[in-house]
Order: structure tokens, then sequence, then C-alpha cells
């Protein structure tokens, strides 16, 4: 059978750049890739020949040997040459064209392109979580907290490299500085990660005795971190190379601490705003009057309530709410009556309310309209 053009395989025109030929060929080897088409009997050979096709239109000479001689180029008289340039025999050097895909295909599953990648993050110290408790009147008016923080610092015997007496880490032999090793096994090439130096790229010789080759050692640090004023629950505060000391001289790693505002006896909080329940007794609900309440910075305000007021109203006081995270302004409080019942009553104080009862027959239009409706609903009932 006649082998077809390699421009066809590739599914691009003849005068395709490398970069067109190149994404072409990433496209075809995913999409016939043998593991992804485990019920075409044909994928395999068809992955072949793409990877073939690639194989001699990426290199200049033998793409310029096709374009002149089509496949001719490589069989007959012409194959010594071609095969001296390293052009296909046998469907290629699968190895080298696929190495262009392979990170497409297993980059994810290998730990990230390329082993530079892999050792600058395996250098970076960790980040760290720091969960902070403070007050309502902490979180009003900001306020400068010191914690202990457990953590991985540089060993200040070796400077953090890891290596006895500060002496620089040298390449790793087995994969030269790469990281990972790649291993041939049939049609597919193998990366993993390098045993000898675990991924760095890097190994130490002579190991420093305090913190045994890795360059850090167990410690807890107090730290002073700045609470801003507004912040709630939920709020998080980075400290930029505060978190674990980096592997072998690395990078610091972050600190990340998390606000946690306890609840209020008195305040509840709603954003900005705050919430208070303040009892009056039902004589100042009735009559009218005045209440004092206290405010979050520590003030005090006089509320005015009026007469005949209800469970439930609500009076706002401005700007003596919560102030806005790194902003200007304040939220408002907002105030909220709660009638109280009298309790432990005396034969005169029952007597005067029988009295008051026996009078206020007109005083009640919340209870009259409720007890309208609940008459009008029994008799459409029995109607």
């Amino acid at each position: 059978m006649a082998k077809r053009d390699y421009y066809e395989v590739l599914g691009v025109a003849r005068g395709a750049s490398a970069d067109e030929l190149k994404k072409a060929y990433r496209t075809k080897a995913k999409a016939l890739h043998p593991d992804r088409n485990a019920d075409n009997p044909d994928a395999e050979a068809q992955f072949k020949e793409v990877n073939e096709a690639y194989d001699v239109l990426k290199d200049a000479d033998k793409k310029a040997a096709y374009d002149r001689f089509g496949h001719a180029a490589f069989e007959g008289g012409m194959g010594a040459s071609a095969g001296a340039r390293g052009g296909p025999r046998g469907g290629g050097d699968f190895g080298a064209s696929f190495s262009d895909v392979f990170e497409d295909l297993f980059g994810d599953f290998m730990g990230g392109r390329g082993g530079g990648n892999a050792r600058q993050r395996a250098s970076r110290g960790s980040d760290l979580r720091y969960n902070l408790r403070v007050t309502l009147e902490e979180a009003y008016g900001g306020v400068q907290k010191s914690i202990r923080v457990p953590t991985l610092a540089a060993c200040e015997s070796c400077g953090g490299s890891g290596a006895e007496g500060g002496a620089e880490p040298v390449t790793c032999p087995t994969c030269s500085g790469m990281g990972k090793v790649r291993a041939q096994q049939g049609f597919f090439t193998v990366e993993r990660t390098c045993p000898t130096c675990g991924g760095l790229g890097q190994i130490v010789k002579n190991p420093c005795s305090s913190c045994k080759g890795a360059g850090r050692v167990e410690k807890e640090r107090q730290l002073s971190v700045n609470i801003p004023a507004g912040v709630e629950t939920g709020t998080r505060i980075r400290l930029t190379g505060e978190g674990e000391a980096g592997l072998r001289g690395g990078p610091a790693g972050d600190l990340y601490i998390f606000i946690d505002v306890r609840e209020h006896s008195i305040f509840q909080r709603d954003g900005m705003d705050l919430h208070c329940r303040v009892p009056v007794s039902f004589t100042t609900a009735a009559l009218g009057g005045e209440v004092e309440v206290p405010t979050i910075d520590g003030g005090r305000s006089r509320v005015k309530v009026p007469a005949g007021a209800q469970s439930g109203k609500q009076m706002r006081l401005r700007g003596k709410g919560m102030p806005a995270l790194r902003g200007a302004g304040h939220g408002d409080m907002m105030i909220e009556l709660s009638v109280e019942t009298p309790v432990n009553l005396t034969s005169r104080q029952k007597e005067l309310l029988r009295e008051f009862e026996g009078l206020s027959q007109d005083n009640h239009p919340e209870g009259r309209s409720f007890f309208g409706k609940v008459k009008t609903f029994w008799d459409g009932m029995k109607g």
C-alpha cells in the first residue's frame, strides 16, 4: 500500500511553518493516541504514521529532501544518505518526535512541565495558616497582636544550604540537574521524579549535622501582627515571606492570618451595622421616655422611646456601627425595643393592673384587630 503524503497525514499545506507543523502534530497525536482509542484497532498504525510524518517535516534537511523527492528521498539509493542524517527507517525515531507532545499528554500527571519548574516548586517553602480570634472591640478599633507560630526556619549552621559549612549543593549526576529521569518502554517514554535528588536537581555531598541536609529546622517564631480596624470573621491577612523557609535556601512561603471575631454579649454584627436589643418597661413603652444604651466605642447614647412603642420597634443611631475595612465611614447601630412584662407582682400591683385592664378596652388596637380576624375565621368555618 502506497504511503500517504506526509502533509496530508498531518492535515497541513505544503507551505506550513514549523509552528503550524508542530501544532498539527500535537493535535493529531493526542487524538490518535492508542490509550485514548482502545476501541479503534487502526489507531496505533495511524499514530505511528503521524509520528513518522512529523519526524521528517520538523527537520529542515529532511523536509527539503522530501519536498524535492517525496518518499523516494528515504528509499533505495538515497536511503543511506537520508539514514545518515537521521532519516525515518521503520517508522522513524518515535522517542524523539513524541517528546514534543509528551508534556501535553502527561504533564499534569507527572508534576508539570520541565525539571526547572519542578525544582522551583520543590524549593519554595510552604504557606502557613494561623487562626486568630479577636474581640468585637478589637475589630472595631484595630489592634496589634503578638502570635507564636511553629514553623520550619532556615538552618543557621549551614545558611539553609543543607551542606556542612554552607557549601553549595552540586548538580545531581543521575538526572543532570533536571529533577526527572526518563525511560523508554516500547513506544512510550515514561518520566518520573529522580530517585537520587527527589526532584530538586541537586544533591548535598556532606549533609549539615544540625539539619541533616534539609537546610531547615523546626522552630517557633514570635511575630507581631497589625489587625486593621473593621476586620470581620473570614478576613485574611497575608504576611509575605513569613511562612516556612525554602528548601536549601529557596524563597520562604507566606503566612496567612485568618480572623475569627468572637460573639459579643450585647451587640450582634451584620456587616458594618450593629444591632442591640434593649428591654424597656411596659410603662415606658406606653407613656414614652428615654433609655440609655451603650455604644461599641465604650460611650453612651440616650434614645427617646415614643409613647405606645411596641416590641420589635427599631431606631437607628447613625455612624455608631463598625468602621469600613481600609476605607472611610462607619455603619449604623440599630436599637430594637423589647417591651418587658413585669414579674413578681405585689397584691397592690395586681389590683392596679386589674383596674387598668378594666379601663383600657380601647387601648389595644393590635389585639382588637387580631381577634376580629379570628372571629371572622371561626364564623367562616361554621358556615
